[in-house]
Parts: structure tokens; C-alpha cells; sequence
């Protein structure tokens, strides 16, 4: 089964632009500036810090000056990396989430069902074939954990910081880094940096509106310089408002920022960052490849209208639904999320000598939250013919890192360990929905304060203690040759514990409970070396091995090896082994004031790679976590960038990628030819264009992204079609009026072309194995933003 569509416009649109644009970004380098750099002829979207600097995580954040993207390699510990600063932010739609800002990175695939990509059920990124949940993030140092929906382990980045606080941020691409807090790291990392408060008393507003009623707001305070130790903080308030652009509901998101900096001497500083996020999201209704075949784009929850999903519930249909061979499963009534998280962090940069530098992080981090969707197969205790189920899970997590970085000769050694203790409590009740009268109206609140639930259909209880520990070298024998080598070691160890089971619905008579795993790696190294030879010429290579922890979740809800029954653990507790990956990558790049030129190759051995296998009817899934063996994954990154006049930016890339399983996979005695079939939800294709022009007080951006199509089941019988995404901005500055700074109006169109395309594969219970399932959603429509934003 295929789906096939092809957006004309599109296509004409991008014919022209191919023709003129290209990207690939600037590069520099740690141990000396490049010789056009040094020579006065740096070009103004470039940065590059100090010699031996330590990593941005740690120390205080430094200003940058504007640039679209940049490859920097800041310490060659991280390899090649690519940094974004909040100029990424200005070009897009006010309150756009960090994740959204890789978009225009290659290798990276950022999808998302809302056009500024908060909705943290709607997202989905993948880099070189990596998906989030396999990608290592921090903020300032504080370890987020697994940023993905139903996060068990920290918190999503688009609830971590406002967009307006992001300083930059930096992605390492396949090798990761061993000084990262994380125990998810297979095929990168991405630090996040929040910008410092300003050393002059002022602030910021801004104010954003749009289609579907989208309001987005914000104000910023920052204190200045308090006395003459140079005390200064900032407090910020988001809020961010908008309908669902198919169906009713909204989704509401606020959020409040506090950062404080306390300077010591000149080179040393102790910092605190607090962030307060409130998270009430109506979720767009998960489809199938046949539900959009036969009912189109447009399905949608029933919510308002509950006398409709009220009828549903009892095979009475009003919107086509009997047409599919799952009608019940077409709409629910509604799906919700509502969070709140408490994240602190306090941040020790100290010098302690000319050589020898020490930082800690000490923080904490506390989440609350409700996930819930109405079930019609579930009658309610009362006898409604449908229920709420809400999954009500609690995070609990404290922990620290410490390094210590010391200078010698032409020596960098950097050392630290990382410690923390996380309690997830994971756990899914049933309500009772009312009963209706004929023809009675109700409209129930799904954002109701939950209490007497008729039955806990169940309850998991995880307790994680993680210790990591690295140690690196980074060695300049010659000049214009940093060579780098380091390992890290880790340790996790989990235990569970059933709480609560349900068996009508769970179909099981006891969860995964009274065990434990463990991950343990002593030794997982990390070697890199750059060279720049020439003037404008360098080579660099990456070769990392990554490990990644036993995932946690909630029962059938993840590739978990304990979301699952008692007996199915049993079964699978001497297959299952931790992820591992070992990733190589080697590139090459030339860079010039007028043209950037970039080639990269990357190869990924990926070793017992879990997943989550669906089986049975769409009315009463199975899901099986397996070890599904290896992957073998081979890619390559390309492009270029030419400046031709003032003000100009004009770039494209292109990235290939080539991931296929390396075993067949069995189940319940049937084994299924997926070996060198290609790895589900990732394309094989990505090209990407951009053009910025500013002229003046005005500037223009228009961004183009194609991707390919990718497979939907393991056999790949199924898969989901290419598309394109338009994106175009303008902006216009006014300069100082009265009191504020930097007046500046707005103007942007996401998907300006109107595309339809599916995303989200997999992300409900796992990828069928072939055929079809319900674990899709359609991405963003075309919409209209502006806004206005001022300093003052």
C-alpha cells in the first residue's frame, strides 16, 4: 500500500530555486583562527572562540554575532559541530521551538504537525538516522534526557527555555560527545546555552498573531549590573496560544525563565538558571495510511461534540467512519496533554589556576503530567458506553556533573563524572465519561481535575541510579593539528515495580515488576582529529562507540523492554542487550569569504537495536519489544555557499543516507524478511535551499526542504510519500522610536506552497511490521504570522 502525492506548485517553485541557491556553513577552529580570519577578512556571520575555551555548557555564555548556521569545532572532543545562535530565531515564526530551529540542517529531519513545532506529541526529529530519543540534550550543563513525548527521564526541550532565552546551541552530528550527561547518546548531541542577562537595566516585548487565533507573547527584564561584583539576572514570562487548525481545542503553553549570574574575578562565575513550564495541548487525532486514503486530511476528535463520540462508541456513525475496517479507532472524543515541570540548575565555572579549570552543575528537575484520550472500546463504570483513560505519570530527578579541564604544554586533558537519581512513576487510570439523556448536550472538559477513577488498569514504578564518568585528551603536536582521544564509562541500573494491573485490559495477569537491568560500559572511546592545511583548506574525521540505556515507558506504550508483561520480560531478558553504535565520519571543507564548499561522510554500525513490533487486530494490538539485530547505515552530507554581493546569502545541501536491517526478524515462530530493508521513518533523500537577503533595515529569508519518502512497516510494504515544504520571512526594522530599541516587524508563511504530507511514524506502540497502523498525523498547512518585537 502506497500513497502518492506531488504538489505542482511545489515542484515549479523549487525547479527555480535550485537553480540559484546553495548552503553549507562556515567552519572554524578552537586552536587557531583561520588564516582569512587572522588576516582581517572575517566574514560577519562568523565566530570563533578563544583558544582553549571551555565547553559552552559550562562556561558563561559568550555574545555572538548574528549567523544563519556555522560548523565550529569549539573542542575538538566534540568533533564537528554545528551552532546555531538565536539569529535562527529571528528569521523564524515567533516562539519556534529549538528543535524546529535544526530544520534547515543536513542530515537533520524535523517534522511537526503545528507550524512552530511545540506541540510535544506533534514532533519527530531524526539526525543522520537517529531519532530523538536517541540523541543526547542538555541545557546549561542540566541533563534533558530522552527529549521526546511522555519524556521518563527529563524534560522536552521545547518546555526547558524559551526560545527567546537561547544564547545558541550546538549539534554534534554522529559521534556525540563523552563529556555529555546522558545515557541515550548513539548518533549525537545537542547542548543548548541560554543567553546571559544584559550588563544594562532593559528588557524585551513581543507580541505575535496568526492563523488558527495563534497568539504568541512575550516580555523579558533584565536587572543590569546590580553592584560593583557585576550581579545581574533576568526573569522572563512566555505565553503562546493557538485553535487547532483541523478540528476545535487549543494548544496552551506558558512559561517563565529566570537566570542569575554572578561573576568572580574576570574569568569565573557561579550561575542560576530556574525554569516553569505549564504545557495544555488538545492532540491532533492519530490516523491510519487508510483513514486518510478514504476520509481525506481533514478527520479530526469529535471534541466539542460528545453526543457524536457518544454514538461512535455504539457503532453509530456520522462522518464515513464505517467505510474503514476500523471504525471505532477513525476519532475519539478527545486527546489531551497537560504538564507542569519545575527545572533548576546551579552552575559552577571557576578558574582555579592559569591551567586548570574546574565546572559543576548541581540541579534538579520535578514533572507532573496527564496524558488522556477518550476509549470507545472501554465502557465506563457507570455505564457510558465509552471512558477517559489518563496515563498520570511523575518525574523525580536530582543530580550533578563535575569536570575538571587542565592546560600542559600543548596538551588539553578534561575529566568528570556524572551522577543521578531518577524516580519515574508511571501509572493509567480509567474515569468514568457521563451518561447521556436523549437528547441531552454535554461537552465534558478533558482538562478536568481527574479523581475517583473506577479502575488503575496499571502501574509501574522505576527507580534509575546512573554514574558516568570520561576522560579526554586533546593533543596540538603541530600547528593547525588538533588530535583527540577519550573514553567514558557508564553504569545505569533500573528496577521496576508493578503497582497496579488491570487484566481486562492489559490482557495479562501481571507486568514486568520486582526486576532490573543494567547498562554497563567501561569503555566506550571517542578518537578525532583536524587538520587545516593550506589556507582555506581542512580534513577532519570522527570515530565514536555509544551506548545507550535500557529505555523506560509505561506498558505497551514504547520500545521498553519493561513495558511489557511478566512472561514476555522472561522471554526477552536473555536477547535483549543495550543499544550500542559505533559511528565514523570523515569531511572535508574549504572555506572563503565569498564560498563555503563541504563534503561529509558518515557510516553507522548499529548493534541489537530495540523495537517495539505490532501484531494483531487494530482493536487489540500486541505489542513485542525484540532485539532486531543490526543496522548498517552509510551517508553523505554536501554543499555549498556563495556570498556574491552584500547582504547575500544564497545555499543549498543535499543528503543521502542508505539504512538497512542486517537480520529478519521472527515472531511467534514466523520470520519476516527484513533483512537489507530499509530502516523505517527515516528518507534516503533530503535537499535543502535557502536564500537570506537584508538590504538596509530590511531582510528576507525563503527556505526549501525536500524529503524523500520512507518506509512505514519493517518489510517496507508500506511506506509514506515525499513532499516539500516552502517556508518564506521578512522582516523590517525601525530603528529607535521614543523609548525602544530595534522596533522590528515581522511577517512569515509556513508551508507556503500548502502541502500535504504524514509524519510521526511509529510513535503509538511501534512500526507494523507490514501493512498498516494507527501512528501517524498530518503535518502544519499553509498559515500567516506577524508580529513586532522591541528592546527597551
Amino acid at each position: 500500500m502506497r500513497i502518492v502525492t506531488q504538489n505542482k506548485l511545489a515542484l515549479r517553485h523549487m525547479a527555480l530555486l535550485s537553480t540559484v541557491l546553495a548552503v553549507i556553513p562556515s567552519y572554524g577552529w578552537a586552536a587557531e583562527k583561520p588564516q582569512h580570519v587572522r588576516k582581517g577578512k572575517a566574514h560577519p556571520l562568523y565566530t570563533v572562540p578563544k583558544s582553549g575555551a571551555p565547553a559552552a555548557r559550562h562556561a558563561p555564555t559568550r555574545p555572538m554575532q548574528p549567523e544563519l548556521m556555522q560548523v565550529q569545532g569549539q573542542r575538538v572532543s566534540h568533533g564537528a559541530q554545528t551552532v546555531i545562535s538565536q539569529h535562527v530565531f529571528t528569521n523564524a515564526v515567533a516562539g519556534t521551538s529549538v528543535m524546529k530551529a535544526l530544520q534547515n540542517v543536513p542530515g537533520v529531519l524535523f517534522q511537526s504537525d503545528d507550524a512552530q513545532g511545540v506541540d510535544t506529541g506533534g514532533v519527530k526529529l531524526y539526525i543522520h538516522g537517529f531519532s530523538q530519543n536517541q540523541i543526547g540534550f542538555s541545557l546549561d550543563g542540566i541533563p534533558l534526557g530522552e527529549s521526546v513525548y511522555r519524556n521518563y527521564n527529563g524534560l522536552n526541550a521545547v518546555a526547558a527555555l524559551s526560545s527567546e532565552n537561547v544564547g545558541h546551541m550546538e549539534m554534534s552530528q554522529g559521534a556525540g560527545a563523552v563529556d555529555m550527561p546522558s545515557t541515550n547518546v548513539l548518533g549525537g548531541a545537542i547542548m543548548i546555552s541560554s543567553s546571559d542577562p544584559k550588563d544594562k537595566f532593559g528588557g524585551t516585548l513581543a507580541a505575535t498573531g496568526g492563523s488558527n487565533a495563534t497568539t504568541h507573547a512575550f516580555i523579558r527584564i533584565d536587572s543590569g549590573k546590580l553592584n560593583p561584583t557585576g550581579t545581574k539576572f533576568y526573569v522572563s514570562y512566555m505565553r503562546n496560544d493557538t485553535k487547532l487548525w483541523k478540528g476545535y481545542g487549543t494548544q496552551f503553553f506558558q512559561q517563565a525563565n529566570l537566570k542569575l549570574v554572578q561573576p568572580i574575578h574576570n574569568e569565573s562565575s557561579v550561575s542560576l538558571l530556574f525554569d516553569w513550564a505549564d504545557v495544555q495541548q488538545f492532540n491532533y487525532q492519530s490516523e491510519t495510511l487508510e483513514t486518510v486514503q478514504k476520509l481525506g486530511y481533514g478527520i479530526s476528535n469529535y471534541y466539542p461534540n460528545y453526543r457524536l463520540a457518544y454514538n461512535a462508541a455504539q457503532g453509530i456513525y456520522s462522518h464515513g467512519e464505517d467505510t474503514t475496517s476500523d471504525p471505532k479507532d477513525v476519532s475519539y472524543y478527545a486527546g489531551t496533554t497537560a504538564s507542569r515541570d519545575l527545572l533548576g540548575g546551579l552552575n559552577f565555572h571557576l578558574k582555579l589556576t592559569d591551567h586548570l579549570r574546574w565546572d559543576s552543575v548541581v540541579y534538579g528537575h520535578n514533572q507532573k503530567a496527564n496524558t488522556q484520550w477518550s476509549d470507545p472500546w472501554m465502557a465506563s463504570a457507570n455505564g457510558a458506553p465509552l471512558s477517559e483513560i489518563v496515563k498520570q505519570p511523575d518525574i523525580q530527578r536530582f543530580g550533578l556533573t563535575s569536570s575538571m579541564t587542565y592546560d600542559i604544554g600543548k596538551h588539553e586533558i578534561h575529566g568528570g563524572i556524572w551522577y543521578e537519581n531518577n524516580k519515574y512513576i508511571s501509572n493509567m487510570y480509567a474515569y468514568n465519561d457521563p451518561l447521556l439523556a436523549d437528547g441531552q448536550t454535554l461537552t465534558p472538559n478533558p482538562f478536568r481535575k481527574w479523581s475517583d477513577p473506577f479502575a488503575k488498569l496499571w502501574g509501574q514504578t522505576y527507580n534509575t541510579n546512573t554514574m558516568q564518568t570520561y576522560i579526554e585528551d586533546t593533543w596540538r603536536p603541530v600547528k593547525n593539528l588538533s588530535l583527540h582521544a577519550g573514553f567514558k564509562s557508564m553504569l545505569s541500573t533500573t528496577r521496576v515495580g508493578q503497582t497496579g494491573n488491570y487484566e481486562p485490559y492489559t490482557g495479562t495477569n501481571a507486568l514486568a515488576g520486582g526486576v532490573g537491568l543494567t547498562t554497563f560500559g567501561a569503555f566506550l572511546p571517542h578518537f578525532s582529529g583536524d587538520w587545516h592545511f593550506l589556507t582555506h583548506h581542512e580534513l577532519y574525521f570522527d570515530i565514536a562507540k555509544n551506548m545507550r540505556a535500557y529505555p523506560e515507558s509505561g506498558y505497551h506504550l514504547s520500545a521498553s523492554p519493561f513495558a511489557v508483561s511478566q512472561e514476555a520480560f522472561d522471554l526477552s531478558r536473555s536477547s535483549v542487550k543495550p543499544e550500542t553504535s559505533w559511528a565514523y565520519s570523515v569531511g572535508y571543507r574549504f572555506t572563503q569569504r565569498r564560498v563555503d564548499f563541504s563534503v561529509s561522510a558518515y557510516r553507522v554500525n548499529f548493534s541489537n537495536r530495540l523495537g517495539a513490533l505490532v501484531q494483531g487486530s487494530q482493536t487489540n494490538p500486541q505489542t513485542t519489544v525484540l532485539n532486531l539485530g543490526g543496522v548498517t547505515m552509510n551517508g553523505v552530507d554536501a554543499g555549498l555557499t556563495l556570498r556574491p554581493l552584500r547582504g547575500l546569502s544564497i545555499f543549498n545541501s543535499i543528503s543521502y543516507n542508505h539504512s538497512t536491517y542486517d537480520n529478519n526478524i521472527t515472531q511467534q515462530g514466523t520470520t519476516y524478511a527484513t533483512k537489507g530493508k530499509h530502516v523505517v521513518n527515516y528518507p534516503d533523500l533530503m535537499y535543502k535551499a535557502t536564500a537570506e537577503y537584508t538590504y538596509k533595515k530590511a531582510s528576507f529569508n525563503i527556505d526549501a526542504l525536500y524529503t524523500s519518502s520512507r518506509p512505514f512497516s519493517y518489510t517496507n510494504d508500506t511506506s509514506l510519500p515525499s513532499y516539500w515544504l516552502v517556508n518564506f520571512g521578512a522582516r523590517y526594522n525601525f530603528g529607535r522610536i521614543g523609548r525602544l530599541e530595534n522596533l522590528t516587524a515581522s511577517f512569515n508563511v509556513t508551508n507556503l506552497t500548502g502541502s500535504r504530507y504524514l509524519i510521526m511514524t511509529g510513535d503509538d506502540g511501534g512500526n507494523p511490521l507490514s501493512g498498516d497502523y494507527q501512528s501517524l498525523v498530518v503535518g502544519a498547512p499553509r498559515q500567516f504570522f506577524g508580529g513586532v518585537k522591541a528592546d527597551f
